[in-house]
């Protein structure tokens, strides 16, 4: 963690020698998977049932998560930008309830965090939301864009629609897109279908403005080399190779160097990541930053995110493992891009 943040400060240092007349302003976005952040109330409709008192889940458990996610959140940004993210999409979260609760934790509601969500049609009743600071990212137009199935045998497969929010950050028009795409319970082709979805999302957002700068974020339930991101979606490895109104997915080298966001069996997964439009991205590295740019991404990470000893030392420490409540986090990390702007 310490060489990521010397390698920003870096970044920063090299952006102000390129011209003494010049200055710049950065922004954080990030991305966190709640894993299942339930009140203790029954929501009609809902197979909500694991997370209500009578299953043992009670109101200093629910206290105790809420707290320890808003911790994470108002960290989340930190490491480059003191005032945190302009905005966090996350994924898991049951209702607006839950969301009004999150915010008014100490540690966000000092940031001013607000929040955009639409109940969506998952039988868990699990949602995608965005937190968003106003002072930074104001808010346009919100919908949900339901996620349709292919499959004519499949009509009863619901699951999360993809939340999108349009909306201002430094005077420049940026949409952020949440997603949950279907869990690894479902075949591959139902996270291709989805992120067949995300793309047409994304370039009907592009024909409407094609000044917009768009961001996909969210739980892919897949890494960045699977079909579903790299084909389906077609967010390219390497920058060069995004073509106007493509996408760039910056995690990949993340994961083939060694770094995740998730382990299963010993091995580390990048299911959460952001990935930009081409219009965010400085393909020719003149560091022109006179809209906003693509600079540095990270795994947020901190020591009491991770189980000190034990069998599982060193997995991601949740707030349920085999049964045992263990007043932890969540199964995944989160994740961040920064991206930077000019000022005149």
């Amino acid at each position: 963690m310490k060489k990521n943040i010397l390698l920003l400060a870096a970044w920063f240092m090299a952006c102000l020698t390129v011209s003494a007349q010049k200055s710049f302003v950065g922004y954080a976005i990030g991305f966190y998977n709640q894993e299942n952040l339930f009140d203790t109330c029954h929501d009609e409709g809902k197979n909500d049932y694991e997370y209500l008192p009578a299953k043992g889940w009670n109101g200093l458990k629910y206290s105790n998560k809420l707290k320890n996610m808003a911790q994470v959140l108002s960290e989340m940004g930190t490491d480059v930008i003191p005032v945190g993210c302009a905005a966090i999409g996350l994924a898991e979260v049951e209702n607006d309830n839950v969301l009004k609760d999150l915010v008014a934790q100490p540690a966000l509601a000092k940031r001013g965090f607000n929040f955009v969500h639409i109940e969506g049609p998952d039988r868990r009743g699990i949602d995608c939301a965005l937190l968003y600071n106003p002072q930074l990212f104001q808010v346009r137009n919100v919908k949900l864009v339901p996620y349709v199935q292919e499959l004519k045998k499949d009509s009863a497969f619901y699951t999360r629609g993809f939340l999108t929010v349009s909306g201002t950050l430094a005077n420049e028009h940026v949409t952020i897109i949440v997603c949950h795409l279907p869990s690894r319970f479902s075949a591959s082709f139902y996270r291709e279908s989805g992120a067949r979805q995300i793309k047409v999302v994304k370039d009907s957002l592009l024909r409407e403005d094609p000044t917009c700068k768009v961001i996909v974020m969210g739980d892919m339930n897949d890494d960045p080399q699977d079909k579903s991101m790299a084909v389906s979606l077609g967010a390219q490895r390497k920058m060069k190779d995004v073509e106007k109104g493509g996408l760039w997915n910056p995690w990949w080298d993340t994961l083939a160097n060694g770094t995740g966001t998730l382990m299963y069996d010993g091995k580390w997964n990048l299911f959460d990541q952001i990935i930009l439009s081409q219009s965010l991205l400085d393909q020719n590295k003149k560091k022109d930053y006179r809209t906003l740019k693509y600079f540095a991404h990270q795994i947020f990470r901190r020591d009491y995110l991770f189980q000190k000893e034990g069998k599982y030392k060193g997995n991601t420490l949740r707030t349920h493992a085999g049964g045992v409540w263990l007043n932890g986090y969540s199964d995944h990390l989160p994740t961040v891009v920064y991206v930077v702007k000019e000022v005149k």
